[in-house]
Order: structure tokens, then sequence, then C-alpha cells
């Protein structure tokens, strides 16, 4: 329903003022703000000072719309309908007269008045005048124009319908020094804003520079702990052997017999060097393994003669009469390819820490094949005592020894672990590890059933023995975002968290992770853009990037997709999927490197 509320006639310079004056008023009464008041009356004297100078005069006329419908989002508000028409010989070039200037400027006329209001239309033929029509929406909060409210607001405009330029000047100027303040106001705030950002900045660049001192301090600690571990290791060695020698001279009485009390001494001399040789052992493979200088021999094998030389290796020990130990084939398994030794190595740490921390019950070690890739899974289950779960990734550092109530009696050297993880990885493969208080534990051992070409030449031995390989997922769902770090072993990956692509292309370049997977259908950015985007910048360039996709394959844009180093399926999403799709693009990436 239309509903005019005033009409006013151009003649004479003093009505463009009146039309300002209107506009204002009917503006006011219809309970617009000051702010949409001076806009509606802006662009009302803009249109009429238009009308007089091309045209000599015209009508403006005000109409209050409450049945407007259409695609505006405030298309249920009423509207402020306004037309301004003149009888001129029309505007020649109309496309000209409204289009924008190429810097931005703002031009008076039309095109300040289209952009102060909600809608504009013009018409306007050669010889045929021009109608321009102007609306703007009113706020939501207004009330229902009821018909004596309406009539109301025509007897208002109808008794102040007097001219006054002077009132209006000073309203023009009231309404000038107002908007001078806010923009003041604003300006000060931008500084301020501006003087924080840069406060932050040199805050941020200052951290950065603190942290790539420390990162250097700490690189140059740990070359210098390796140094001299291994030097240590080295000077070890020959003392112990020889301890290690006269203790079992003694014990075999070569030199004659030993009372029993010289015998529990003797033997007590001999546990104790023992485990220090052990201890020097494992320090020596570490080091070697993280200086690349430890090599892996694949040969031919199979599970069950593994499994009997285990058997047969611990058969001897004393084993505690209240637990038993079990070794299980599930399924028929093939033959593997890989370091025997090594393999042999790993489970015999698993096992011997189990038995170490099981009291009663069972050791049960299994290997089955992984249900969707070329990987061999041994599990090492026991009913020990168990880990607290924010303990899983601590017992993989060195030299970390976790309370337990068998701690008083059970001692080790804290470097089983960290150096099975990176024999593991030396074979490519990881181990990972279930278990809580009081509920026993199962460590797994997952590795290729044929050692890589690039294992076996020496390669990627550097990148593949770090003890955690630092993974950044870029998803907008958080889910999506668990599922995939539950499947990723909690012992061999730090995983770090993106929820949006300009969120992951930060921390790519911050953290620079070793592998990047990567979902597509992101509300921010596609994820295509920001592979693009990781691939153009040199700091995230060489980073493998898998992308990790609910989408079908045929869906994906091939030629924008290639840059890729992977793909993995959200529906295929398994522990092994993951370790396979990790292992692949880690291994292509170092060979990269190498060939470089």
């Amino acid at each position: 329903m239309n509903r005019s509320l005033l009409r006013l006639e151009l003649a004479q310079d003093r009505d463009i003022v009146a039309a300002r004056q209107r506009a204002r008023q009917v503006s006011a009464l219809l309970g617009f703000d000051s702010q949409d008041q001076i806009r509606i009356a802006t662009a009302v004297s803009e249109l009429a000072r238009n009308a007089m100078r091309h045209a000599g005069g015209g009508t403006i006329e005000f109409t209050l719309n409450q049945g407007q419908s259409g695609g505006h989002t405030q298309a249920a508000n009423p509207l402020l309908q306004i037309v301004i028409s003149d009888q001129g010989p029309g505007i020649a070039n109309l496309e000209e007269a409204t289009a924008e200037t190429p810097t931005g400027e703002v031009k008076l006329g039309l095109v300040a008045a289209r952009r102060l209001m909600d809608t504009f239309d013009v018409y306007s033929g050669k010889g045929r005048g021009t109608t321009i029509t102007l609306g703007k929406y009113l706020p939501r909060r207004t009330e229902k124009f009821t018909a004596a409210r309406l009539a109301d607001i025509a007897t208002q405009l109808s008794t102040n319908g007097a001219t006054d330029v002077t009132a209006e000047i000073q309203q023009q100027n009231r309404e000038l020094l107002r908007s001078l303040d806010e923009l003041r106001l604003r300006k000060e705030e931008l500084t301020r804003l501006n003087a924080e950002l840069e406060d932050t900045n040199r805050g941020v660049l200052a951290l950065y520079a603190e942290l790539e001192e420390r990162a250097t301090h700490l690189r140059l600690a740990d070359e210098t702990k390796t140094r001299f571990l291994s030097a240590v290791s080295h000077e070890f060695r020959t003392p112990v052997n020889s301890i290690l020698a006269l203790s079992k001279i003694l014990l075999h009485r070569l030199d004659g017999d030993l009372t029993p009390e010289q015998e529990k001494q003797v033997s007590y001399i001999r546990q104790a060097a023992e485990q220090l040789s052990i201890m020097v052992d494992d320090l020596l493979d570490l080091r070697k393994v993280e200086a690349g200088k430890l090599q892996v021999h694949a040969e031919k094998f199979t599970v069950t003669d593994l499994f009997g030389a285990l058997r047969g290796m611990f058969k001897p020990l004393s084993i505690k009469d209240t637990v038993t130990l079990t070794f299980e084939e599930i399924g028929t398994l093939p033959e593997l390819n890989t370091d025997q030794g090594k393999v042999a190595q790993i489970l015999r740490n698993l096992i011997s820490n189990a038995l170490k921390f099981t009291e009663v019950g069972s050791v049960r070690v299994t290997a089955r094949l992984a249900s969707d890739t070329d990987m061999i899974v041994f599990s090492v289950a026991d009913t020990g005592v168990g880990i607290a779960p924010e303990n899983h990734r601590r017992i993989f550092d060195e030299f970390t020894q976790v309370d337990n109530p068998l701690q008083t009696t059970v001692k080790g050297t804290g470097l089983g672990l960290p150096l099975s993880q990176r024999l593991a990885a030396l074979l490519g493969g990881s181990i990972d590890v279930a278990s809580d208080i009081g509920k026993g534990s199962v460590f797994s051992l997952a590795i290729p059933l044929r050692l890589t070409m690039a294992a076996q030449a020496g390669e990627a031995i550097a990148a593949e023995a770090r003890i955690a390989q630092r993974v950044l997922i870029v998803d907008d769902n958080e889910i999506e975002r668990y599922a995939l770090r539950q499947f990723l072993p909690s012992s061999s990956f730090d995983v770090i968290e993106a929820s949006g692509g300009y969120d992951g292309l930060r921390l790519s370049r911050q953290a620079h992770p070793d592998v990047i997977f990567l979902d597509l259908a992101m509300p921010d950015v596609h994820g295509l853009e920001v592979l693009k985007m990781l691939k153009a910048i040199d700091e995230t360039r060489d980073i493998p990037v898998v992308l990790f996709t609910s989408q079908r394959p045929d869906d994906i844009d091939g030629d924008q997709a290639a840059a890729a180093n992977a793909l993995l399926l959200k529906s295929e999403l398994s522990r092994e999927s993951v370790a396979a799709v990790i292992r692949r693009v880690t291994a292509a990436e170092e060979r990269h490197h190498v060939h470089a």
C-alpha cells in the first residue's frame, strides 16, 4: 500500500532549501536516525539542484510504501520513496552521468544520491524530461504505520511549510560540525589502532628473532651433547668390557674358588656392568641414527623364524612364574624383506619392558597384516601396571622414567623406547602405544613388508630418524581434524591444527611442518587456492602436501591438484593408510633433496 505524504514544487532556487528541510522533516517523522536524515536530505537537495539547473524546475513527491516486495534483504520493511521529476531536455549520456570516476572520487548529483540511498532508478529521454526514484528502507524497529499515525504525519507536514534559509544554514552547520567531530574521533581511534598494530608487529619480530636465536642455541647444544655422549660412550666401553671379562673369570673360578659371599658380590658387579654396557650400546646406536650413520641391511626372513629366535632368547631368562609369554601369528603372513636384526632389537626391547612391568598375567606377542597397505604390525600386549595417557609421548623421550608402583624395584635406562622408535622410523615405520593405568599396555610396531630403496641406500635416514615429525592438519571441520589426529601414532607425530585456509598458511610459515594434510572445501578459501599459495612461497614450497578430502577424485580439478604430493580420501581413513601416505610423501621428498 502506497501513501503519499508530501508533494513539493520546484520553481525557484529557494525551493532547493525547502526541499532539503522537508526531506529531513519527513525522514524524522518516519523514525530515521540523524545520520539517515542527513543522507536523505543531501540526496534530495542534490537532485533538486540538478532539476533547477538543467530543467528550470520540477516536482518532488514523498511516498510511504508499506507493501514493498522483491529480493532486497530489507524488503519486508516499509520504504520511503522519493520521486523527483522534471520536464527538461533529459540527460544526453545517462551512463556517463551515473558512472563512478576511475579514482573512486564521488561526483555530485546522481552518483552521490545513488550512494546515499538504498534504491535508485533513473528514467530519462531526449525531450521527455527526467524522473529519478529514490528509496530508503525504514529501520526494522519502526512500528506499523496506522491510518491515524499517517494522518498525524500529514498534519504536521502541512503545518510546517515555511522555509527559513537562515535556520537551514544553521542546521547544515550543526550537521557539518557533528560530522567533523565524528571524523576526528574516528581518526584518533585509527591512529591508536595503528600504533597498537605497530607495537604488536615490533613485538612479533622481536619474538621471532629471539626464537631463532634460541633455536640456534638448542641446535648447537644438541650437537655438542651428541658429540659428548658419543665420546663418553666410546670411552666407557673399554673399562666396561674389562669389568665384564674379569667378573666372568672370577665367576668361572679360573683363579680359584670363591666364597658364597664373594660370588654374590661379583654377581652384583657383573649385573651393574651389563646394565651399563646396554646403556652404552643404546647411546651409541642413538647417536648413529641421529647422525645418519646407522646402516640398514635388508634380508628375507619369516615371522615364524623371527618368533622362534625371540622365543629361544627369552626362554632361559628368569621370567616370573606368575607371567606367561606367548607368540602368535594371526593369519597367513608373507615373507619379509627388511633388516631382521633391527626388527628383533625393537621387539626384544618391547618384550623386555612388558615382562619387567608385569607382575601377574601375560605378555602376548602377535603379528598381523595391515588391512589395506603393505605393512605388517607386531603387537606386544601385557597385563601390567599401564601408562597414563598424558605420559604416552614422554616415554619416547631420552632418559625419561615414568613413575609407577614397580619403579622402586625395576630400573631402566630410559633409552630403549627412544632408540626403538628411531629404528622403526629407519625401517619406514613407527611405534604406537595404547595404555592406561591398571589396564596394561599394547605397543604396536608397524613397518613395511619390504624395505624401501631409499632406506637401503641410507637416504632419508636423518629425516626419518627424528622421534617426532610435525604434521599440520588444515580443515575447518573439528571432527575431521580429531579423526585424523587419532590415526596418527601419538608417539611419532607432533600435530598442529588450523581451522581454515588462511590460518593454515600462517602456521605453515611459522611452524614449517614436515607434512601438511589439506582439506579442500573450506569456507574462507578453497584448499586448491591454499595449495597454490603454499607452492608459490619459498618457505613452504618444499613441504609435502596431502589433499585430505571427502570429494571423489573425478570431482577434483586435476591441473590444480597436480602440485599436491598425495591424495587421502576421508572415507578411506585408517592408521595404515595414514602411515602409508606419510611414508610415501616423506620418502619422495627426501629423494628430491638427495638428487637436487
